[in-house]
């Protein structure tokens, strides 16, 4: 690929510079409104217009959100952001809603191709139940508030001997094969957290007061069911999500029990302390896959390669561009993501690099998101790249597995390598508790609005102990315990959306199998699911990837012990 810049498609409706106010936007939004449609091909032809709007003000947002993160500290940017949560998103919220009235009224959407429409016509329908004049100012609040909580956890630092150090450059620390060390940097990241215990308790008592709020005006019991709607979970219900919770319990949480228990063996203790979780048992120092982001960037278009050309050059097409924020820094919001730029056909990927081994897994999750977002990128509508999160996940999830075919690039060594691999499958299965309490926990927390701080923290506590508590001895430190919850960004900013991690980590497993047994046809079967983008329904989607959309205890029982069994190849 000779050339590697980024040149978007010329728009055919909006103007080339079209500036993000709400003068130069109204016209263009009454022009969609009033215009007249008298046969399926204009009504098609309108349907890409209003896409085309729809992908610049997802871009502008998106750049908005991408700079605010990258800093927390400069007032302009979070200013610029709140400008379009404020100033854009309520005007533009009726307007959406008249717009989807006036495409379910038209007689010729009737006429649409039923295959190629259906998952469209069925989202919108479902977005016109859900839609109340009087919560667009709460989605305002709402997104104006939940952003405090990057503010306040962006900000957060520990010092270390005479270094100071972000939470993600400390947590590195808990490798390190002195137990001392890992004592004092876990204590130290757990009473900076706990510092902030209180501000973020009042956080998040806004955002459920406000959240409950907009459940009632849209005529439902409480959040919990609100969200299932508004979500799209059009495949199951909060009763699957408690046998998914169930099925975990029974079948993972004594896999990592045993796990537990041979850590506690082969590190010499009595317990297992909260600090202990990370090392490597072997007593060998971290895996250090790469030395920078820099490094890390270039590895990772490496092992891209290695899977395909074309996966290969669509990191190199970030790099060109810019694309990528890796390291960690002060001031910069936590967590990782990949951002999909709606016009651009591309995404930026932003992360907390420390030079971890965990720092590779983030990546080729997020470039497996990136790889969704350009192979999606040709699809004729927005709304057709908007998958839903138990899809978008699957595509990150299983890049973690069948990348590490190619992770020889990070590891020259084949020890280090097969560690790396047995640290990845372990995790696998790690994830799947730590998801099942997240989404538990979020059910109570929504179906019982009214609870209390101290309840709430009672309640982590209980939903927490029968996954295992992270299998680490918590005795002297039950008040970090009883609010590890506020690490988790998603329970803040993205609320429900955390299943989804549980049902694609089985859907991964499933693709990363049949990988193994013919990585030509597991790649190509993986790689056209996610080229459906959201034109087909979840369950079509993971039979076109080869695999089951099954989160039963069966299903789960026959993933985990494929996973054990690759396991013992690693001994």
């Amino acid at each position: 690929m000779n050339n590697l810049k980024i040149s978007k498609k010329p728009r055919t409706y909006i103007p080339e510079t079209l500036t993000i106010d709400w003068i130069s936007l109204e016209p263009l939004f009454n022009e969609l409104l009033s215009r007249n449609i008298s046969s399926v091909s204009e009504l098609e032809k309108w349907l890409v217009d209003r896409s085309e709007i729809e992908a610049a003000l997802e871009e502008d947002f998106a750049w908005r959100y991408i700079r605010m993160t990258c800093d927390t500290t400069d007032e302009t940017l979070l200013k610029d952001f709140q400008f379009f949560a404020t100033e854009i998103e309520p005007k533009i919220a009726p307007i959406t809603n008249q717009l989807n009235k006036k495409f379910v009224d038209s007689p010729y959407s009737e006429k649409l191709d039923k295959e190629r429409y259906f998952v469209y016509t069925r989202g919108i329908k479902k977005a016109l139940e859900l839609f109340q004049e009087e919560n667009i100012p709460l989605m305002t609040q709402i997104q104006v508030e939940q952003q405090k909580y990057q503010g306040i956890t962006g900000s957060m630092s520990v010092k270390l001997g005479k270094k100071e150090y972000t939470l993600e450059q400390a947590a590195v620390f808990l490798k390190d094969t002195d137990r001392k060390v890992r004592q004092d940097a876990w204590e130290a990241i757990t009473a900076r957290r706990l510092q902030d215990k209180d501000k973020l308790d009042e956080l998040f008592n806004s955002l459920l007061k406000l959240r409950h709020q907009v459940a009632i005006n849209a005529g439902f019991e409480n959040f919990r069911d609100y969200m299932f709607q508004s979500l799209g979970r059009f495949d199951y219900t909060p009763t699957d999500c408690y046998k998914f919770h169930e099925a975990i319990e029974k079948e993972i949480v004594p896999i990592l029990k045993h796990q537990a228990e041979s850590r506690c063996k082969a590190l010499g203790l009595a317990e297992l302390k909260p600090w202990d979780m990370e090392v490597d048992v072997s007593g060998k120092p971290a895996l250090k896959p790469f030395k920078n982001g820099e490094e890390l960037i270039e590895k990772s278009i490496k092992c891209f390669h290695g899977l395909s050309p074309y996966i290969g050059q669509r990191l190199e097409i970030m790099k060109a561009n810019g694309f990528f924020d890796v390291d960690s820094r002060k001031g910069k919001a936590p967590g990782g993501y990949n951002y999909p730029l709606a016009e651009s056909g591309a995404p930026f990927i932003f992360m907390n690099s420390a030079g971890t081994f965990r720092d590779l897994t983030t990546m080729v999750h997020e470039g497996g998101h990136a790889i969704h977002t350009f192979i999606t990128s040709d699809l004729e509508l927005n709304d057709f790249k908007h998958t839903p999160s138990e899809v978008a996940e699957l595509a990150s999830m299983s890049m973690e597995l069948i990348s590490m075919d190619h992770w020889d690039v990070y590891f020259d060594n084949p020890e280090e390598l097969k560690r790396a691999k047995k640290d990845q499958l372990k995790d696998v299965l790690k994830t799947l508790p730590w998801v099942a309490v997240v989404d538990r926990f979020q059910h109570w927390i929504y179906t019982n609005p009214e609870h209390t701080s101290e309840q709430r923290a009672q309640a982590w506590k209980n939903i927490f102990e029968p996954f295992g508590n992270n299998f680490a001895d918590w005795s002297e430190h039950s008040f970090a315990l009883e609010n590890l919850w506020q690490k988790q960004l998603h329970i803040f900013e993205v609320p429900f959306y955390y299943i989804e991690y549980g049902i694609a980590q089985l859907g991964a497993i499933a693709v990363w199998k049949n990988y193994k047994n013919d990585p030509e046809t597991g790649l190509s079967k993986y790689l056209d699911a996610l080229k459906l983008g959201y034109t087909k329904t979840i369950k079509e989607i993971y039979e076109t990837a080869g695999i089951e959309f099954n989160f039963s205890a069966t299903y789960v029982k026959e993933l985990a012990d494929f996973i054990k069994s690759e396991l013992k190849k690693l001994d």
